[in-house]
Parts: structure tokens; sequence; C-alpha cells
């Protein structure tokens, strides 16, 4: 199957494009440019360079020419960022999602292929939840603009496959983490990669917002990228379909802080600041796509995901040259 991936120098993207190029399958990488972010690391996948806010580009990238598949990741992702910046997160995540989207019509009137999108949204777009673990029947109620362009985009890309003109998988990830090799997590904000920093001597600390007991589920990001080699195959034109992608385990900020300590052998340093407003718990339902495509996440336990961090980052001269830090 001829596959786009966008977003493909980001975390994520990068794994989904290595893992279809195993599989089999003909893939090419879209990134915004070249020097952001590693690219793939599988020789086969083929790398055009393009901004979805730029639809000539798009075309000379040869969007257009009749992919069968496309797997969408390309999007800004950092909640407190997208609340300083509203309009740039719409721009992005929801502009360049219908620019994307008009450029696969142009190719399906091109070449008659009606292209399967598998995009990658997020549990953003639940807010604060309700009813636990989270189903896909949830209702929406984003709490931000980057949970808001998320539910945009998944609109228009849900829209847009009930004109049969594409099949449409929607993904919801909860806490993508881990590693896998050549493949590191690049955001040093999220909780896992801040944790092995303290621990690697390059942050003084681990702030923990209140008492550290706020719940939230990982997905190993290997088994992320299975979820979307899956959703591949799962459609026809015209149909859609929506799923959570998560362990189902719930994880406190203190139990990741505990998997850190207990995978490197070091202590991670804390310090306790005032709590923030978010939700206590946020726990998915992800039987759907277990149910129907098969998904599993065996990777998906704290300790696992952290160790494969922990051996993926270490691997550079600033992470092995660290020393333990004191409590």
């Amino acid at each position: 199957m001829r596959v786009l991936v966008t977003g493909a120098a980001g975390f994520v993207g990068g794994i989904v494009a290595d893992q279809l190029a195993a599989a089999g399958h003909q893939v090419t990488a879209l990134v915004r440019d070249e020097g952001v972010g590693p690219p793939p690391l599988d020789a086969r996948v083929a790398i055009v360079t393009a901004d979805l806010l730029a639809p000539p580009e798009l075309t000379a990238a040869g969007v257009e020419e009749g992919y069968e598949a496309v797997c969408h990741l390309a999007a800004l992702t950092r909640v407190r960022e997208s609340v300083g910046d509203p309009l740039r997160y719409h721009e992005v995540n929801v502009a360049g999602t219908l620019n994307l989207l008009l450029a696969l019509e142009r190719g399906t009137r091109r070449h008659g292929i009606a292209p399967v999108v598998v995009f990658g949204s997020s549990c953003a777009v639940y807010g604060a939840g309700g009813l636990m673990p989270i189903p896909e029947s949830a209702p929406t109620a984003p709490l931000h603009p980057y949970g808001a362009s998320k539910l945009s985009a998944e609109r228009l890309v849900l829209d847009q496959a009930r004109t049969g003109r594409i099949g449409a998988v929607v993904l919801r990830a909860f806490n993508v983490a881990g590693a896998t090799p050549g493949h590191a997590d690049p955001d040093r904000s999220r909780i896992v990669p801040a944790a092995l920093e303290v621990v690697a001597g390059l942050r003084d600390v681990f702030g923990i917002n209140g008492d550290g007991g706020t719940v939230r589920e990982y997905v190993h990001v290997a088994d992320m990228a299975d979820a979307y080699r899956a959703a591949l195959e799962a459609v026809e034109p015209g149909e859609t379909r929506v799923y959570n992608v998560g362990s189902g385990i719930g994880v406190s900020i203190i139990e990741v802080l505990d998997a850190v300590e207990r995978v490197t052998g070091r202590t991670v340093a804390r310090v306790r600041r005032p709590a923030v407003a978010e939700a206590r718990v946020l726990v998915a339902d992800s039987s759907l796509i277990r149910a129907e495509l098969g998904w599993r996440s065996d990777r998906s336990r704290i300790d696992r995901i952290v160790a494969d961090a922990w051996a993926e980052m270490a691997g550079s001269a600033a992470w092995r040259d660290a020393t333990p830090v004191s409590p």
C-alpha cells in the first residue's frame, strides 16, 4: 500500500513511518523541514518536504499523486502554548488538515483513488471527562485551544469521509511515552523525559502540582504506532471509525516518579507546587479498538515505558556523563 505519513519528523510520526516500511508498505514521509526533528530511520522511507499551510508545496511534494492511505500526525501539541497562542494552533491543526484534505481530494479526482485517512487526535477532546474509563461515546468538551483544534480537525476528516471521497479512522491518544531504538521523546516538558532529566543531573528537581495523586494513563509509542498500522485497512471509502488508544491502566504522578527510581536506581528530587485546576483522573476505555482491530498494548506498562525511554536517552553523551542527583 502507498502510504503518506505527515508529521514524520515527530516522535510518533517517525516511528509510524518506520513500522509501516518494515511491514512492507511503500511509505513517503512528509516533513515541514528536514532540519527539524529526526527523520524516519528506515532507508526505504522516501522523505519529501512541504508545509501543510502552503498548498503549492503540497502539490510539489506529490500529495495529489494517488496515495492509498494517509497517516496524518502533523500538528502542534503543547497545551499551555496553545492557551497563549490559540490562533496559531487552529491555523496549523485545523487549516493544515483542511489543506491536506483538499490536496487528497484533487488526487482522488485525478487518479480515482479514495484513500484511508488515519488521523492522530487526542484525549484532550474530552476535556475533564466524566464517566471513567472514558468511552468514545463520551461528550467532547475540550478545555483549551489545543483540544478544540483537534476536535475541529476530527470533524473535518469525518465529514469528508461521509462524502465517500475518503475513509476515516480517528485515533484519540492518551499520553504517548517511551521510546524505540533511534526515537526518543524530544519533548522535555512531558513527565517521563522530565523525570529522567532529573535523575541524569540535567534538571534540578521535578515539580509536583498538588499531592501528585493526579492519575493518567500512558501508552507506549510502539503500541501507538501499531494502532496506525492496524487502522490502515479498517475502513472503506465513506466509512468512519473513532477509537481511543490507551493502556487502560491509571498511573499517578507519584507512581511515575517511583517507576523512574526503580528503573534507574536513582532518586528523583522533588518539589511540591500549588495544585492546578485539572481532572483528577483521565483513563480511557480502549476496548473498541481491541475488539475491532485486534490492537494490543503489551508494552504499555509504566516500568517498560520508563526503561525504554531511559535506555534510548542514555545513548547521548550528555546522559552518559550525568551523575546521580541527591534528593
